[in-house]
């Protein structure tokens, strides 16, 4: 298809202007999808293994999503649409904020297939659009829109990159076998190895020295959630800088 050809997914009408009301919407098609995706991971949300689980004609979706690049647009927007930003901007930024990375994190947990989406670009659709206006909104009233965007980035870089990690973990974990403290006990050796040859100063610090490890995995969260808003607020001015949620 030519950029010429090609149409947004949410430019297209999803139904005619006239004549009888379709037999299925997007809505059911990403839903199954997300279902399918949950129990089996995203590979098996296939077009035909969604028509199977809705009772259509594998064929006839395409009238609705005409590609797999399109199935995983709307796929993406309906788990954006999880994400509850009812009432934002509340005029507290920095609990407008913590709720939505709290949200976002607990959306990715939900559905830790979301990681081999890989979609780095936008595709704008409604959820998408509806948390840009909700959760910029927080900062918009202290910031110009560049200065907004570059600290949206930091924190949804932040959320995302940390839940990344978690469900990574936990998939490394099942694919083990072991539990984390079975896990951590492997180490043991080789980390023991590292802090006696005197080489890794920096290093023998973590080990013996830091206590985050002792935090459980939300604590650690919301740990560096704090210092990530504590930045946010750095950039604001000084009347907006005191609205602080402990």
């Amino acid at each position: 298809m030519t950029d010429a050809e090609y149409v947004n997914i949410w430019m297209r009408p999803e139904r005619p202007a006239r004549g009888p009301k379709p037999a299925y919407s997007r809505d059911r098609i990403a839903e199954a999808a997300v279902r399918i995706a949950d129990a089996e991971g995203l590979e098996a949300a296939t077009m035909r293994r969604i028509a199977a689980e809705i009772g259509a004609g594998a064929m006839s979706l395409y009238r609705y999503v005409p590609s797999r690049d399109d199935l995983i647009m709307i796929v993406a927007d309906r788990l954006q649409g999880e994400i509850d930003v009812e009432g934002m901007p509340s005029g507290d930024w920095r609990s407008d904020l913590t709720r939505y990375a709290l949200e976002l994190r607990a959306m990715w947990h939900r559905h830790p297939w979301i990681a081999t989406v890989n979609r780095a670009l936008n595709s704008y659709g409604p959820n998408q659009v509806r948390l840009i206006e909700r959760v910029m909104g927080a900062l918009d009233p202290y910031l110009s829109i560049d200065e907004n965007l570059g600290l949206m980035a930091i924190l949804s870089g932040y959320v995302e990159g940390s839940a990344r990690a978690e469900v990574s973990a936990a998939e490394e974990l099942r694919r083990s076998g072991l539990s984390e403290q079975e896990w951590l006990a492997r180490s043991t050796p080789r980390v023991r190895q590292l802090a006696e040859s005197g080489e890794y100063p920096i290093f023998t610090k973590i080990v013996t020295e830091a206590r985050q490890h002792e935090l459980s995995r939300d604590d650690r969260f919301r740990y560096g959630l704090e210092r990530v808003l504590d930045c946010v607020a750095a950039a604001l001015p000084s009347d907006a800088q005191s609205r602080r949620v402990w």
